[in-house]
């Protein structure tokens, strides 16, 4: 664990969840290099640049229905939502082969049960399922995002995804897919999770008619 955190804050951060979200981060450390998942500067602060950092999202996701998480990646935020929200049914959704591998790997490692990995493009699934809500992280600009992630919601649903401090620059280029899918005006929140943990930018609206 990063050497700045104090353990047992975090593990009362992720409760019950945190023994699986720990096996995660641990493989992570061991293989994600090798792998090509995540760089070796980030090693050093995988904690809190990664786990907690995705974490932080969870509390403006539903606790229950579908959540996809669109470019899983490494599994950042897809895996630590899935072990947090047991509840809930977890869409990874990744093109590349080689990170399906290792998202399928962890799947089976950690034992979740409420996940299922796609692998494809975001755009392929349009007409396979709805979902409650549709989260990403560090994938696109908001406009090309959306043209991605809107589709998948039914009425009602929610875009809520992790983004960098300037997203708010980003909301006006989107204007017109965001109004093609009849979503509210997105909301900017902060994500915060352990003190002394930089918070983290989440973006959310609400696809208002199919």
């Amino acid at each position: 664990m990063d050497a700045s955190l104090n353990p047992e804050e975090v593990a009362e951060f992720f409760g019950d969840s945190f023994d699986q979200v720990a096996m995660f981060a641990d493989q992570l450390a061991i293989q994600g290099e090798l792998r090509g998942l995540i760089g070796p500067r980030e090693l050093e602060r995988l904690w809190e640049r990664h786990i907690l950092n995705s974490a932080a999202v969870v509390q403006y996701l539903p606790k229950q229905g579908t959540i996809v998480d669109i470019g899983s990646g490494a599994g950042l935020p897809g895996i630590v939502i899935a072990c947090m929200l047991p509840d809930a049914e977890i869409k990874l959704i990744e093109p590349m082969e080689r990170r399906c591998a290792w998202l399928s790997e962890m799947v089976d490692e950690l034992e979740l049960q409420n996940v299922e990995v796609k692998r494809g493009r975001a755009e392929e699934f349009h007409d396979a399922f709805t979902a409650d809500a549709v989260t990403a992280r560090a994938v696109a600009a908001l406009d090309k995002l959306s043209r991605w992630a809107l589709p998948l919601l039914h009425e009602g649903g929610e875009m809520v995804i992790l983004k960098g401090r300037s997203v708010a620059e980003e909301i006006e280029p989107a204007r017109k897919v965001l109004r093609k899918f009849k979503c509210t005006e997105p909301e900017i929140l902060q994500g915060a999770t352990l003190p002394g943990v930089e918070s983290t930018t989440v973006l959310r609206t609400v696809r208002t008619k199919p």
